[in-house]
């Protein structure tokens, strides 16, 4: 029986043109006929456009229903020949008869991807002949969605590549709409970075995230959890700058009962907290060297000790790390142990800083809007968001959200205007403070100038002090007296 009805008694009707004698597809053994079944044929141009191998395309049609990811069959021409239900149950039908792109479904673009200025996966299969995989950006049914596409050539019967398979999984974890996940973003920054997170994942590999303070790594080291599979084991963070070195061993390993003064009952660690999901070491350049011994020896050999125990237990945990330091510079200036650096720096990604994704700003000031107790059902002015796409943010997204949260509070209507916005944040660019038109008290002046050098310093109260040139203690009473501390 032919997939067209070419049977009498085929209670699918006749065939869609009345030709089953012409059916390339009528030998196949895929039920049902995803041509019958939104009313569309192979034409006779197509035919034209396959040449003799057009037969072929049966075993194509079984090989797409092989994979359980949404899966197209592509031309040379980029035309869609082929789907299989999967893609058809996500994406809707495909008016194959059209002879439609997978740029045109996928993108809306009216040439393809690499003249567009995006990666194109399948024309580098067709120039290397290999397996091509990238992270896209494509129109879904429910709007723009992150795409991992992985495509591969298949051979004609001389061998030269005829087709394409192209495989499409979608990306949960993040978000191209101010409306979905919190790691929000669609920029070349911020696609480059989560690309990188979509091949980590899968894996069990260390992963280290830098970046600087504000850029969400705690976010992205989600992220990495949530795709890989120990996904419904638990995410333990650890605020690696809070464990003092008493507290270290007590806060990762545990305790046993009367192990130490205080001690009145026995306590699991966040090592076994993590047990068979995902432990983050946040700022994990802020551990003291002295300290640095223990994490790799419970590195290298997935063991460790309760305080207080002499039984060694086992640790099952994959490693996310994070830092805004430069740890390749403290192990030069031996702050670091290199020993726990490579251990931990198996496959780095590097956090893009808010001002190279400027491209994402307005859906992430929108996303950040709808979570805010006081944001809700109000937006940016023109105005406003020329005024924050001009500003550096060295406090990245967490100044963002900041600054959008103190906005909500001040405006009284549906519209953030620039009258809203910190004048540091609007007035000028970069590491300007203060109001140019304006003439400041000394102690506003102050206000401004310390509540902008928290912003922009890197390290802890300690350094920031030395760097202003005034003690510790000043600095601190300095930024009380502020409202800053």
């Amino acid at each position: 029986m032919g997939y067209h009805g070419a049977m009498s008694d085929d209670p699918r009707g006749p065939c869609a043109r009345n030709a089953p004698d012409q059916c390339i597809l009528r030998d196949a053994e895929v039920d049902p006929c995803p041509y019958y079944a939104q009313g569309d044929c192979v034409l006779p141009e197509q035919v034209a456009r396959v040449g003799a191998t057009a037969r072929w395309l049966p075993d194509a049609q079984a090989m797409l229903e092989a994979f359980e990811e949404p899966a197209i069959l592509i031309g040379l021409d980029y035309v869609i020949l082929a789907a299989n239900r999967a893609y058809r149950r996500l994406y809707g039908d495909i008016p194959l008869r059209e002879g439609v792109r997978c740029f045109e479904v996928s993108h809306h673009y009216q040439v393809p991807c690499d003249q567009a200025g995006e990666a194109c996966p399948l024309r580098a299969s067709l120039n290397t002949r290999r397996r091509q995989r990238v992270l896209h950006v494509h129109h879904g049914p429910h709007g723009q969605e992150h795409v991992d596409v992985e495509t591969w050539p298949v051979p004609g019967a001389e061998g030269d590549t005829r087709f394409f398979i192209e495989v499409l999984r979608p990306l949960p974890v993040a978000s191209a709409q101010a409306n979905g996940s919190e790691l929000t973003g669609r920029s070349r920054a911020f696609n480059r970075m989560l690309g990188l997170v979509t091949r980590a994942a899968p894996s069990d590999v260390s992963v280290l995230l830098q970046g600087e303070t504000g850029t969400g790594k705690e976010l992205i080291a989600r992220a990495v959890h949530n795709a890989s599979l120990r996904h419904e084991a638990p995410f333990v963070p650890v605020d690696c700058s809070g464990l003092t070195e008493t507290l270290f061993e007590s806060e990762l390993f545990g305790h046993e009962k009367g192990s130490f003064t205080g001690a009145v009952s026995s306590r699991i660690g966040l090592v076994e907290a993590a047990a068979g999901g995902t432990l983050f070491l946040d700022e994990v350049g802020d551990i003291p060297l002295s300290l640095q011994v223990k994490l790799l020896r419970l590195l290298e050999t997935r063991s460790f000790r309760r305080v207080g125990s002499v039984e060694p237990r086992r640790a099952d945990f994959r490693l996310v790390a994070a830092t805004h330091r430069d740890l390749r510079r403290m192990v030069e200036q031996g702050q670091f142990r290199e020993d726990l650096y490579y251990r931990i720096s198996t496959f780095p990604i590097n956090v893009p800083p808010l001002r190279d994704r400027l491209d994402d700003l307005q859906i992430l000031c929108e996303a950040i809007l709808r979570r805010l107790e006081y944001g809700q059902g109000r937006q940016l002015s023109e105005e406003a968001l020329a005024g924050l796409q001009a500003y550096d943010f060295p406090g990245n997204v967490r100044e963002l959200r900041n600054v959008l949260e103190r906005a909500s509070l001040l405006a009284d209507g549906p519209e953030i205007l620039v009258e809203h916005l910190p004048p540091e944040v609007v007035g000028q660019k970069g590491l300007a403070v203060l109001p140019e038109d304006e003439l400041l008290t000394l102690e506003e002046a102050e206000a401004h100038y310390l509540g902008r050098a928290l912003a922009l310093h890197q390290g802890d109260r300690a350094s920031l002090a030395q760097m202003l040139g005034v003690s510790e203690r000043t600095l601190y009473r300095k930024l009380r007296r502020h409202g800053l501390g």
